[in-house]
């Protein structure tokens, strides 16, 4: 398996995740969507390949706190392909998301997983690899 950096090359493989997430897209608006991420310093898009096919992902955005001195990366999306979970995958990608962390400082990592009955796995992950729950996150539209 190897873990690298999206790139533009990348959006159909990423438009696939997307499904596995639940937010099916097309290609077009996601070549929009990661087109607007990439042209940002502060977002850095990993994905994971297992026998060259893309089969994860995981977006970070770096954030600065109010409340504290510094900086923090909150995990804004983390997939694997339902066929190549339970792999280890998953657990690779947290990696590298830490160790992207700390190169640039941050003092802080942190994510939002919604409260579905489907996301229950996903929570039990994130527990098993050292998080703790913390807060309840609340949304609103605005349009």
């Amino acid at each position: 398996m190897e873990i690298r950096k999206a790139t533009v090359n990348d959006i159909e493989g990423i438009t696939k995740l997307m499904e596995h997430l639940g937010y099916p897209t097309t290609i077009e608006k996601m070549k929009t969507r990661f087109s607007n991420i990439k042209s940002s310093p502060d977002y850095h898009t990993l994905l994971a390949l297992y026998d060259d096919k893309i089969v994860g992902m995981m977006g970070l955005v770096k954030g600065y706190y109010y409340e504290l001195d510094g900086l923090y990366v909150r995990i804004v999306v983390l997939v694997v392909d339902s066929n190549y979970r339970n792999k280890g995958i998953g657990k690779q990608l947290l990696e590298e998301a830490e160790n992207w962390a700390k190169k640039i400082g941050a003092t802080g990592i942190g994510l939002n997983s919604g409260n579905r009955p489907e996301r229950i796995r996903a929570h039990k992950f994130y527990k098993n690899n050292g998080y703790v729950e913390k807060s309840i996150g609340f949304a609103k539209r605005v349009i």
